[in-house]
């Protein structure tokens, strides 16, 4: 996990209003809008890089909730389109989800269905998918 973290941020983009990392009442915050628990993976995901902007893929973030990455408007967006409620959308990219389940594995829904893909951390996702972008 660190050695992905300290990649990601070292391939991080400069950008001028950089995002901001949330505290641990913001992730209560978000927990109470969305009416499920965050998985532990997800929290440290959120506490640690969600304030990283790099590559074409726009993990979901919990400190502005007027951006199109806010998870409670994403998550919403996404159980609406049929994304299954027990999965937590990480991302949105060109139609389709990444979701985490509650254990931790992430998968990718696409076209009305999880599909195939699957990662069994955010990490894992994180250094194969997004890192990829």
């Amino acid at each position: 996990m660190e050695d992905v973290i300290d990649e990601l941020r070292e391939r991080a983009l400069d950008v001028a209003v950089p995002l901001e990392l949330p505290d641990e009442d913001q992730l209560v915050e978000v927990e109470e809008q969305i009416l499920i628990s965050l998985p532990y993976e997800l929290r440290e995901f959120l506490l640690q890089v969600s304030d990283v902007i790099y590559g074409s893929i726009e993990p979901v973030t919990v400190t502005d909730p007027h951006s199109h990455t806010y998870l409670p408007e994403v998550a919403a967006n996404a159980w609406a389109e049929g994304l299954p409620r027990e999965l937590i959308p990480i991302c949105e990219h060109n139609g389709e989800y990444y979701g985490i389940s509650e254990e931790g594995e992430v998968v990718r829904w696409a076209d009305g269905e999880v599909t195939d893909d699957s990662w069994p951390s955010i990490w894992l996702w994180v250094r194969d998918v997004w890192m990829e972008s």
